[in-house]
């Protein structure tokens, strides 16, 4: 358990490391639209779904599935996503007199969040042929 816990712990450590890389680089949109939290959510949400079914699609979630789903499902995507970052944006945007702006981009990150998960799954069915889930025709 304890090195399941030291794994996601890393993970976390990583995936925070590129997303603060990546807002030093490129700007975290402080002042104007938060495209950098967006996109950093966008491609987090896609890859934690190609993640999750490719793993789901090839095997049982043990042993080195479920430590690849800890330390980098939970690990490396959940320390580069930001939703924490994406409320406190939204807010500062409702509150700072762009209330349009502010639900646009609210109503944007979480839907588009969703197209993204489901592209990253559909683009794992594609890949992970091998084991069909429960509902699906073969």
């Amino acid at each position: 358990m304890w090195a399941l816990a030291l794994l996601v712990g890393a993970g976390g450590c990583l995936g925070t490391l590129v997303r603060a890389l990546l807002e030093g680089a490129f700007g975290a949109g402080h002042g104007h639209f938060p495209a950098m939290t967006l996109a950093i959510n966008l491609v987090g949400s896609a890859v934690l779904g190609l993640l999750l079914e490719g793993l789901a699609r090839t095997g049982e979630d043990a042993g080195i599935r479920k430590a690849v789903r800890l330390g980098v499902g939970t690990g490396v995507i959940g320390g580069f996503t930001t939703y924490s970052t994406f409320a406190v944006e939204t807010d500062r945007l409702l509150g700072g007199g762009s209330p349009v702006l502010g639900l646009v981009y609210a109503v944007v990150s979480v839907s588009a969040g969703l197209v993204c998960a489901a592209a990253g799954i559909l683009c794992a069915r594609g890949i992970f042929k091998t084991r069909p889930m429960e509902g699906e025709g073969r």
